[in-house]
This record gives structure tokens, C-alpha cells and sequence, in this order.
């Protein structure tokens, strides 16, 4: 499983542990990412996601996982999230 954002698309970033001498050793920094379900109001269901902790504060700040999918570009998001995005605009027309 790759340690990729599902809903921002924040990888694993590269640099350098620097000692006290100096010394530059390569290292990672890694995502803090959760495993989640977030409830779709729209779908009426529970939706998983693989998301870092900055991406779950930013779903709440927007409203929910329907808002955040809907505003949000397609190149940030995972096959799984663009596929509910469209699911859940689909049930939005529908509606409307």
C-alpha cells in the first residue's frame, strides 16, 4: 500500500538528518495518515478512505465529505475518491 494522501495527494518527502558535525544522512518524512470512514449524507452510507490528519481537518472545515469531494480537483484525488465523487454527484442531479 503506498503512503499517498487518498483525498490531498501528500506523498513521503525526502531530506537530510544533519548532525551536530554536519554529517548529512538521507531521510524520509512520511504522512500521518489514518485509515477513516467518513459518513456521505448524500449516499447515506459510510465511506473509507486512507487520508493524512491534515486532510481530515480541512473534510470538517468544509462541511462534510460531500462538499469536500465536490469542490475538490480531480488530480489530487485516488481512483476510490474520484469514484465517489462521481457517485455523489450523480445522486445530486437526481435530486435536483
Amino acid at each position: 500500500m503506498s503512503r499517498v494522501c487518498e483525498l490531498t495527494g501528500k506523498k513521503v518527502m525526502y531530506g537530510n538528518n544533519v548532525s551536530h558535525a554536519k554529517n548529512r544522512t538521507r531521510r524520509r518524512f512520511l504522512p500521518n495518515l489514518q485509515n477513516i470512514s467518513l459518513f456521505s449524507e448524500v449516499l447515506n452510507k459510510p465511506v473509507k478512505f486512507r487520508v493524512c490528519s491534515s486532510a481530515i481537518r480541512t473534510v470538517e472545515k468544509k462541511g462534510g465529505i460531500d462538499k469536500f469531494l465536490t469542490a475538490a480537483f480531480e488530480k489530487n484525488l485516488s481512483e476510490n475518491a474520484i469514484h465517489y465523487k462521481k457517485l455523489i454527484k450523480s445522486k445530486e442531479n437526481i435530486k435536483n
